[in-house]
């Protein structure tokens, strides 16, 4: 399941720095009476008597995959990031790290799509008037990991009783499952796109079916016209031709921008896949030399 939790840290300078977080506890549905906020509070009160940071400056989440680019994840950005200005959502992919290199990015909306979704607005045309694409809605912060002396110490030991056969472990090609569970994901997001695509055109049409029709009115209103002023008959009412025409609704882009953003998520998984593959290749085969 995707874990989540809220980081606790300071504003230092230019920098955020994120010194401790806690969990968001998993409940059921039975759990009805739960009530989050309260539990924050409560944890944040905790930390503040015992001299930890206690300062809410964001959120974090699990993914599997790089599948993070979602609704809920804009949505609880967008509510995090308007009530704290600086707040970031890291994001952990314990599938990727298990393969040798640690997947942890963080993120915050840009300004633009901060606006849109003040507004609420997410038509075509509100889209395309803040010049919103896929790849300006999130913004990539850079991460600087600091680890204190005890933890380094720590890794070390565990470093050295680790076994060298498990090391090797990383070098393993074997990655055929995580590869294909990518291209499935990938092709399930193609599906969806080509379904708002469909959406789109379909929509599309019915605006240019109404267009005609509208213009057929208008011109047998007019023909009628001209008739009662041969016979010397006052013209029609004028009458509002966007009430007797009312206009389609376009489909929200919305979730479109979003699909689109995890499609290339996945293509950037799957280029990482590859190239962790060469570079094991090419390391397998540096060693297979040295032994040699």
């Amino acid at each position: 399941e995707v874990v989540q939790g809220v980081l606790l840290g300071l504003v230092v300078d230019d920098r955020l720095e994120i010194t401790n977080c806690f969990p968001f506890p998993q409940h059921t549905e039975d759990d009805a009476d739960f009530d989050e906020v309260q539990y924050q509070m409560e944890m944040m009160r905790s930390l503040r008597h015992v001299n930890i940071d206690h300062l809410h400056v964001g959120w974090y989440q699990s993914t599997y995959y790089g599948s993070f680019v979602t609704r809920a994840l804009l949505d609880s950005q967008f509510s995090y990031q308007h009530a704290i200005e600086e707040s970031v959502v890291l994001i952990y992919d314990p599938i990727k790290t298990a393969q040798g290199s640690l997947s942890l990015k963080a993120y915050r909306l840009t300004p633009k799509l901060m606006e849109v979704c003040k507004e609420k607005d997410f038509s075509p045309e509100a889209l395309k008037k803040a010049n919103i694409a896929y790849e300006n809605m999130f913004e990539e912060v850079p991460i600087v990991i600091k680890n204190s002396y005890l933890i380094n110490v720590m890794l070390w030991e565990l470093e050295k009783k680790s076994a060298v056969a498990d090391r090797h472990e990383l070098l393993s090609l074997a990655s055929s499952n995580h590869l294909g569970k990518s291209l499935q994901l990938l092709m399930d997001r193609v599906d969806e796109m080509s379904q708002d695509i469909v959406k789109y055109n379909t929509y599309l049409r019915n605006v240019s079916k109404q267009q005609q029709q509208k213009h057929q009115y208008q011109q047998r209103r007019q023909q009628e016209n001209i008739q009662r002023q041969s016979r010397g008959e006052p013209p029609l009412p004028e009458e509002d031709i966007n009430k007797l025409f009312k206009p389609p609704q376009p489909p929200p882009r919305m979730e479109s921008l979003l699909i689109a953003g995890q499609i290339n998520t996945y293509c950037q998984n799957i280029k990482e896949f590859n190239a962790q593959n060469l570079g094991k290749l090419f390391m397998a085969q540096a060693l297979q030399d040295y032994n040699n």
